[in-house]
């Protein structure tokens, strides 16, 4: 039989190997936290957005789009339908992507896509969007036969001019105070990057 030093020396040696593998095994448990999925599981809506400025113009946007859109198409007769036409298609493109933009923006969903300069495309869709409903609802008003829908849908196209002309002009202060803060992140960078230029003289010796 062994003795009580043998088998002390042997746990020892089995415990000190065991961990050894142990640090070596590639399936030993992590402590690193465990990265956030991105998916739809995390949204969250955004009030902040929605009881601001912005916000409040998409939906009054979104709503007015959709009632122009509406009591265009309750008109059953039409003669000449060009008009019609042209302020249908205008209001329904107007709703579908003012509507997609309100989603994106109120669940910070264009976060995660910082490729896409999302204050300059809010500023081409409220600009666009200005310049044809105001057209579309002029066409309208020139070439309407005085029926209820067709006034109704000329009011709600002007109402929807005046709510995109108010954010077009909203988009283009704040993308140009974007420009301003990337200008002068730029500058502060570029100074930055000179001084520690300065102030390691072998850098410059390698230059000359």
């Amino acid at each position: 039989m062994r003795s009580g030093e043998e088998l002390d020396g042997f746990e020892g040696e089995a415990s000190s190997t065991s961990m050894i593998s142990g640090a070596s095994s590639p399936y030993q448990p992590t402590t690193e936290p465990v990265s956030q999925r991105r998916g739809l599981a995390g949204l969250r809506c955004d009030p902040d957005y929605l009881r601001g400025a912005f916000g409040c113009l998409k939906v009054a946007q979104v709503i007015l789009a959709l009632i122009a859109f509406i009591c265009i198409e309750t008109i059953m007769e039409c003669s000449p339908c060009e008009g019609l036409y042209f302020f249908e298609f205008v209001s329904c493109s107007a709703f579908v992507v003012t509507g997609v933009l309100l989603i994106l923006f109120s669940l910070n969903l264009h976060m995660r896509i910082p490729q896409i300069n999302w204050n300059l495309t809010d500023l081409v869709n409220t600009g666009l969007s200005t310049f044809f409903f105001f057209i579309a609802s002029i066409v309208l008003a020139a070439l309407n036969h005085k029926a209820g829908a067709e006034i109704a849908a000329v009011i709600f196209g002007f109402l929807a001019t005046a709510v995109y002309a108010v954010n077009t002009f909203l988009a283009v202060q704040k993308w140009r105070v974007s420009i301003h803060q990337q200008s002068a992140n730029d500058y502060i960078r570029a100074r930055t990057e000179s001084r520690d230029v300065d102030g390691r003289p072998e850098i410059q010796r390698l230059d000359t």
